[in-house]
């Protein structure tokens, strides 16, 4: 049986996030995760965790400015101190709350010089997170939800793993952008199993509820089963009306 984690980054909006951390217990998710937890204490996640016995297995750090179009910071040219800012951040939010990873937002930009940086920033970001334990994960972004956004593939994502060869840089492998951008999910799913550190599902074109669509999910988790994977994976989706209603998903694919 597959087990899920619900990403409060989308599911149970109208609550707070110590509430859908309670919210996504009562529903039967094994661990949840998040995007900016920045606005609570940490003492009220750990309340919250602690009640619900949930693992939060992952966070972001900070996209910068949003209303001037920031996407993440750390492969944006000119940013580096605020980029390290937001790692330190999220490493301390990590670390306090036994989080197991953190997705390190690129950002906004192309190009050597913009590679140079993100690489720059995900070796420092990898070596003060070791100590804690905590693995640095980068997600390829489709262009379409996130133009212009830095990591676009698979393939570029994997180049710099091996460059940087850090033992805590992972692969967040999200379905949904990749079924958009490379297609094969389930054959890239098997060929990158090594690299992964986490993986996340949604529907594919509409980024629901994962029980319709392009892809087919029962299929992809039943393999991902027979390869040995166990760890929860991450429902990053946007609910067609509201979460409660939509959850009728996990026990289809379960």
């Amino acid at each position: 049986m597959t087990e899920f984690s619900a990403n409060l980054g989308f599911l149970w909006q109208e609550l707070s996030l110590p509430d859908a951390i309670r919210a996504a217990k009562a529903a039967g998710f094994a661990a949840v995760e998040c995007h900016w937890p920045y606005a609570f204490s940490t003492q009220s996640l750990r309340e919250a965790l602690t009640e619900t016995g949930l693992p939060l297995l992952g966070l972001n750090t900070r996209r910068g400015d949003p209303a001037v179009g920031d996407n993440g910071l750390a492969a944006v040219p000119g940013r580096i101190e605020e980029a390290r800012q937001a790692i330190d951040e999220a490493i301390a939010y990590a670390a306090a709350l036994d989080v197991a990873s953190i997705h390190v937002m690129a950002g906004r930009a192309q190009g050597a010089e913009a590679e140079r940086i993100f690489c720059a920033n995900l070796r420092y970001a990898c070596r003060q997170a070791a100590p804690h334990g905590i693995s640095i994960l980068i997600e390829p972004l489709n262009t379409r939800d996130a133009p212009g956004y830095f990591l676009q593939t698979t393939t570029q994502a994997v180049a710099l793993i091996d460059q940087l060869g850090e033992s805590n840089l992972k692969l967040m492998f999200d379905c949904y952008h990749i079924q958009i951008m490379e297609g094969e999910v389930a054959a890239r799913l098997k060929a990158l199993m090594p690299f992964i550190g986490h993986i996340q599902i949604a529907a594919v074109p509409d980024r629901a509820e994962p029980d319709h669509g392009e892809l087919d999910y029962r299929a992809i988790l039943s393999s991902l089963h027979a390869w040995g994977y166990r760890r929860p994976v991450g429902a990053e989706y946007r609910p067609a009306t509201t979460t409660d209603a939509g959850l009728t998903w996990m026990s289809a694919l379960q």
